[in-house]
């Protein structure tokens, strides 16, 4: 495994990352988002991006977190922070693009229906047609709440005590 592969081989359910800071992996974008305890569980109840208000409280309540979690010494916490936040921009974009939320079109006969998300290689549906892109894609309401996130996420990856963490954690836990 490459040392900044994430460890999807390891225990989600009971790993607590924040005793055991030395098993996480920045890994690529999102990863291990929706895995990562106790933070996810943390940070989930405040992600939301239904429109620009809601995007907004959801992206300033993250970003507090992150804050927190950075003056706490706490990378891990504001490493899934900031994932959440490019979550944020990710997920409504998606929706902007499609109404659906769905990218790509259905193939009436699945093999992959029902099996486990295969977390490391994308969606199941990813060698499908994709769905054309909603009309306003750009300026609807969804589009507009990825925006929110978008600069939080900018603001988060590009903080300058986050960026000295980063450092810090990948030099004391990454092997050399």
């Amino acid at each position: 495994m490459a040392k900044n592969a994430f460890p999807y081989q390891l225990d989600f359910k009971t790993t607590n990352f924040r005793e055991h800071p030395e098993l996480y992996r920045v890994g690529v974008g999102e990863q291990g988002v929706l895995l990562v305890e106790p933070y996810k569980s943390e940070i989930l109840p405040h992600w939301r991006f239904k429109n620009v208000e809601v995007a907004t409280i959801s992206a300033q309540k993250i970003y507090a977190l992150f804050e927190d979690y950075l003056a706490r010494q706490d990378f891990v916490g504001a490493d899934m922070a900031r994932k959440f936040l490019q979550m944020g921009f990710t997920r409504a974009r998606r929706y902007a693009n499609h109404k659906s939320g769905r990218k790509y079109k259905s193939e009436e006969d699945d093999s992959t229906q029902g099996l486990a998300y295969p977390y490391s290689s994308g969606s199941a549906h990813k060698g499908n047609d994709q769905l054309p892109q909603a009309k306003d894609a750009l300026t609807n309401e969804k589009a507009q709440a990825a925006a929110i996130f978008k600069n939080f996420w900018f603001k988060a990856k590009n903080h300058p005590e986050y960026l000295k963490q980063k450092q810090e954690f990948r030099e004391r836990y990454y092997v050399k």
